[in-house]
């Protein structure tokens, strides 16, 4: 699918085929995907966590309001991010040349080191740009996809064990959708929100 249609046609599809499953080679399409989205420094920071557990899916609906794409989904995908991944800047960089790595290394300590809206910042930016990347990529394989953050986040942590040290950003539920979006509800005109230069 070309992509300025896949950007068009993706919506936030609640509804889904609970009996549809991706193949093996579908998934690892749609998160080898996920592993070509930018992030700040290289740093990868993005943790996919794909929940097939049928009576884990369960819980997490229990506390995402009842949700129904939570379990109806084909996937359940609970977007994190290792807020110490700048740490490891060398990992990052291992093949660079030795100039490039003399400078970035480095500079990920000095721009992330005692910084930690810094850090929490940029583990949402890099999960957005990540979640947007899977769902057009989704959409382009012929599939729906609805990102959510309508659930109690302390408990979906608990359930999944999350470590100390990571974060959930969102989760986004991928499948074969039943049933079409709304229509777009009240778009707001490009002069508003499309700005030069100043305000």
């Amino acid at each position: 699918m070309d992509t300025f249609t896949a950007i068009k046609a993706r919506r936030a599809v609640k509804h889904y085929d609970s009996t549809h499953r991706f193949s093996a080679e579908e998934e690892r399409q749609l998160m080898e995907a996920a592993l070509q989205a930018p992030t700040a420094f290289n740093i990868q920071h993005w943790r996919f966590l794909v929940v097939k557990n049928p009576e884990l899916r369960k819980e997490i609906r229990a506390v995402a309001w009842d949700q129904a794409q939570v379990t109806d989904a084909s996937l359940l995908i609970i977007m994190c991010a290792n807020k110490d991944a700048w740490k490891s800047g060398e990992r990052y960089w291992k093949d660079a040349p030795e100039p490039v790595q003399g400078f970035l290394v480095p500079a990920i300590t000095q721009y992330y080191d005692g910084r930690e809206q810094v850090q929490r910042d940029e583990c949402m930016r890099s999960c957005g740009l990540a979640g947007q990347t899977i769902m057009l990529a989704a959409k382009a394989m012929g599939y729906d996809s609805c990102p959510m953050d309508g659930f109690d986040f302390d408990a979906v942590a608990k359930i999944i064990k999350l470590p100390e040290n990571h974060l959930i950003s969102y989760m986004i539920a991928v499948g074969k959708g039943t049933k079409e979006a709304w229509a777009k509800p009240g778009q707001l005109p490009y002069d508003e929100v499309v700005i030069e230069d100043t305000f």
